[in-house]
């Protein structure tokens, strides 16, 4: 008997074991990953996302809220709508960043295996790096000092036709402004299908550029 119940309690320890980690999923409401926890996903349509330090989650989701990930945190793949994204020291995304309407800061050490993509937002990235590219449309994109870029950067031309993602025209509009800081480097093209204000260090180092000519960035623009 006794061997029967030693059995039938590893087995239950085992499949406890390999059960698979838990999803949060909202409609109305914020959602936190706690720390040093794992996760499946996260996902929320009106709240924001957190990810608690040294927390795992395959992805974070939500439309209307912001998602912060916390030192140490790694999510597979970030997306939002309407909200700004933002990474802590040392926090990693695998696969990339999507945002429509908001900014995207990483602090330092903090990495993106996959690519950003923003529309109208800024994108600022302190002693950080990006393995997949930069591509925004009406957003600023400052490459601190000391941070790396794989990949290139794009600034996209604004769509037309009044539709959901229709981002306008950009007559009259303020042009997008592009820093290169010092000690920075983007390998790959730098290309800018609409115009922009492009600054680039004397210690950074870039690739081709397209479609713009580029000024150089001061020390005092860098402390400003």
């Amino acid at each position: 008997m006794k061997s029967h119940l030693l059995a039938a309690a590893l087995s239950v320890a085992s499949v406890a074991a390999f059960a698979a980690p838990p999803s949060i999923d909202k409609v109305n409401g914020s959602v936190r990953a706690e720390a040093g926890k794992e996760y499946d996903s996260l996902e929320t349509v009106n709240g924001s996302i957190r990810v608690e330090a040294g927390a795992v989650a395959r992805s974070a989701e939500t439309v209307n809220g912001s998602v912060a990930l916390a030192e140490g945190a790694r999510v597979g793949s970030v997306e939002t709508v309407n909200g700004a994204v933002s990474l802590a020291a040392q926090a990693e995304v695998e696969d990339g960043i999507e945002v429509v309407n908001g900014g995207i800061t990483l602090a330092e050490g903090a990495l993106v295996r996959g690519g950003i993509e923003g529309v109208n937002g800024a994108i600022a990235l302190t002693a950080a790096e990006v393995q997949g590219g930069i591509e925004t449309v009406n957003g600023d994109i400052s490459i601190g000092a000391d941070s790396r870029v794989s990949g290139g950067i794009l600034v996209e031309k604004p769509r037309g036709g009044g539709g959901w993602f229709s981002w306008g025209d950009d007559s009259g509009k303020k042009k997008p402004r592009i820093e290169i800081g010092p000690r920075a480097v983007v390998e790959g093209d730098l290309v800018f299908k609409r115009e922009v204000e492009l600054f680039v260090h004397d210690t950074a180092k870039v690739g081709r550029i397209e479609g713009a000519t580029a000024q150089r960035l001061g020390d005092e623009s860098v402390e400003r």
